[in-house]
């Protein structure tokens, strides 16, 4: 792996917000950035060197240089994305309109879905250009069961960077017999249920805590569905953070239409 982050663009205003997120990003972890368009063959291209013009007069300390690949994007991005720290990419590139009710770029989808490494997925407008809102740091998804380590890693060192909190989020749910259940719950049988996930969210912190004893981590037990419990995470959140295990593609895919600030997809 080298120790560059890859911003992939097109045409797209999301594109640049995502090269904006990946040069405040490099500038935080000491890196490099790598600005990649994919074009046609033969196709002229001067769109990744006017990215990074703009970058480097923003940031003239920033190492940073472009890159026009021609064929499939996933597939180059993909293969980019093997070689490197970390892809950044909009959430909605040119085949993607928030008007149109297109909230997933099929490029980005595919990635977040499939990529090797860590991929980050940038909504919204360039930093600047939208009214600023008070940041509740990090926030990361928890499976207290099978904790993905990946995620959880990528998580904390975000919020150790951004000197800010770390929010781990744990979406838990009634046992069986309770949500099946013709009679209300007891109070004291859901207190008793709940307090045995907050203790598994704590088991599964520990370690991570005592390697990150700076970080300040908020644990969050709620009953809610994991793309629900995220999404109201993600509102005022610098970052969220979740972990890809195998078979879980419609839930990140449904995870990254309803979050309302970069979503960083962590294979496990």
């Amino acid at each position: 792996m080298q120790r560059v982050i890859i911003a992939g663009v097109d045409g797209s205003a999301g594109s640049r917000a995502a090269a904006d997120w990946a040069t405040r990003e490099a500038l935080l972890r000491a890196l490099p950035v790598r600005v990649v368009h994919v074009v046609p063959a033969d196709a002229p291209d001067a769109l990744a060197d006017h990215v990074v013009a703009e970058l480097v007069e923003r940031h003239p300390a920033l190492k940073i240089r472009a890159t026009s690949l021609d064929g499939p994007p996933v597939a180059l991005l993909r293969s980019a994305g093997e070689r490197a720290e970390l892809l950044v990419l909009g959430l909605r590139g040119e085949d993607g309109d928030a008007d149109a009710g297109v909230s997933v770029g099929s490029t980005a989808a595919a990635l977040a879905e499939g990529a090797a490494g860590p991929v980050v997925l940038v909504p919204g407008r360039r930093t600047g250009e939208g009214p600023a809102r008070p940041s509740t740091g990090v926030s990361v998804g928890v499976d207290v069961r099978a904790p993905a380590s990946g995620a959880l890693g990528f998580a904390f060192e975000a919020a150790r960077l951004r000197g800010v909190r770390l929010h781990a989020v744990y979406a838990w749910k009634l046992p069986p017999r309770a949500a099946t259940s013709p009679w209300p719950v007891l109070e004291e049988d859901r207190a008793t249920w709940e307090d045995h996930e907050v203790q598994l969210l704590s088991d599964a912190l520990r370690p991570w805590r005592a390697k990150y004893p700076d970080v300040d981590v908020l644990e969050d037990v709620v009953l809610f569905t994991p793309v629900e419990a995220l999404a109201h995470a993600s509102e005022g959140a610098e970052l969220v953070v979740v972990g890809r295990p195998s078979g879980s593609a419609s839930t990140v895919r449904e995870l990254l239409e309803h979050c309302r600030c970069p979503v960083a997809v962590v294979p496990s």
